[in-house]
């Protein structure tokens, strides 16, 4: 299939317009409609349903269009990513990264990557509220979660887990909890971002049947969790766990260190949670050079051999 036609497609779908589509490419609408009709004879089915006024995508559209999107990123990755193999890794590269990864995680791999690279500067931003990247400059952003606005490109760099943990001190003098509903008598560490306080804690049981609430294996449920700590930063969260202040939900990533070396310990094994995607991301295709490619590779590698001792579970 003629790539160009597959733009075309996407382009029309998201404008719903083969005008705005059409415009936006630099071709006739003439010629844009053409194209559509060829797409169709090619696939066999009605893209589109057309009339005066309306144009609307089919069900066989919207069912080609996600598959169709796939195979257009992946070519546009595949492009950029020979870019790496011509292209100088130098210049400034402005970096958003939340706390617990900037801090804790991140921060030697930056140096490695600036030692082998002397022409590159790195100006880092940490926060744990998601970067503006027009009003603070930002080139490219470590964040957890996909973003919303699909103009943006995202890289996939790990699917990690939330885990609840505590210190070995906390659970030597309050116990520890064996089921999530007990965790209304402990203190639990509460972390608020962009005035969202997050004190529901959600669960899947693994168990064949849980004795303590009689809930079938892959029942998923939410507890309403309190303490007397609470933050708008991340790593401050996990400082407190770690001296045993209480009982965290966070990210494996952030608290892999702690959990190699013994500082804190992962409960409710038994109990699932819901998967976490990092995602490194760029406000438009013009802002992913090759030393953001670069530094998504090394993403890749790096976090995948942190948190290998510490896998999603199935």
């Amino acid at each position: 299939m003629n790539v160009s036609d597959l733009m075309l497609f996407v382009r029309t779908a998201d404008n719903q317009s083969i005008t705005a589509a059409a415009r936006q490419l630099d071709v006739s609408t003439a010629a844009a409609s053409a194209a559509l009709k060829r797409l169709e004879k090619q696939l066999g089915v009605e893209l589109f349903i057309r009339s005066t006024r309306n144009l609307r995508i089919t069900e066989a559209g919207e069912r080609f269009l996600s598959h169709c999107r796939d195979a257009l990123g992946a070519l546009e990755e595949g492009k950029l990513s020979l870019s790496t193999l011509q292209g100088q890794v130098a210049g400034e590269m402005r970096l958003s990264v939340s706390s617990d990864l900037g801090r804790n995680v991140i921060l030697p791999w930056l140096d490695e990557l600036m030692d082998a690279h002397p022409e590159l500067s790195i100006a880092l931003m940490v926060g744990d509220s998601l970067a503006d990247f027009y009003m603070e400059r930002v080139d490219v952003a470590l964040r957890y979660g996909e973003p919303e606005d699909s103009s943006m490109v995202a890289f996939k760099i790990a699917r990690l887990r939330r885990i609840v943990c505590a210190s070995p001190t906390y659970l030597n003098d309050m116990g520890e909890p064996v089921h999530p509903n007990e965790l209304s008598r402990h203190n639990c560490l509460l972390y608020r971002v962009d005035n969202r306080l997050y004190d529901q804690w959600s669960f899947k049981n693994n168990l064949a049947v849980d004795a303590g609430s009689g809930q079938k294996k892959g029942t998923e449920f939410s507890v309403k969790v309190k303490g007397n700590r609470e933050s708008n930063d991340a790593d401050l969260v996990r400082r407190w766990c770690v001296s045993g202040k209480g009982i965290a939900f966070k990210s494996q990533l952030d608290m892999a260190d702690d959990l190699h070396h013994n500082r804190l310990v992962e409960v409710l094994q038994d109990f699932s949670t819901q998967d976490l995607d990092l995602y490194l991301i760029c406000a438009s295709r013009q802002q992913v050079t090759p030393m953001v490619l670069l530094l998504r590779d090394l993403l890749r590698e790096k976090i995948s051999h942190m948190i290998e001792g510490y896998p999603l579970k199935v």
